[in-house]
């Protein structure tokens, strides 16, 4: 069985419906460290990584920008010293999809 960041990204039209909140806390299990934050009225994957210096955050803002072009689905990262934090949503849907959980599994495996 594959993984969830071995999972295919499934396209996202404006149709599409978002996850329900227990939709999401059930999905978000599969997922360590990650939290489910609401941001005007929006549900949204958020993580924050910690790293040694700013070129190391930056070299992981470049590696998750990377999966994300890949992908054709684009987070929110802030980068900041020895910080950087991600932050997933499906915007045409304004809420949570099955592809923001697969990508933040694979933000995790670009941690690692």
């Amino acid at each position: 069985m594959a993984t969830l960041a071995e999972s295919t990204c499934e396209p996202c039209g404006k149709n599409a419906q978002p996850l329900s909140l227990g939709e999401a806390q059930e999905r978000l299990k599969s997922l360590s460290q990650w939290q489910i934050v609401e941001h005007d009225g929006i549900m949204k994957l958020s993580r924050s990584f910690t790293f040694r210096d700013f070129a190391s955050a930056l070299a992981f803002t470049q590696r998750v920008g990377d999966i994300a072009e890949q992908a054709g689905h684009h987070p929110v990262i802030t980068t900041e010293w020895g910080k950087a934090t991600v932050t997933w949503w499906s915007h045409a849907i304004q809420g949570l999809h099955l592809n923001d959980f697969i990508l933040a599994a694979r933000t995790d495996e670009v941690a690692e």
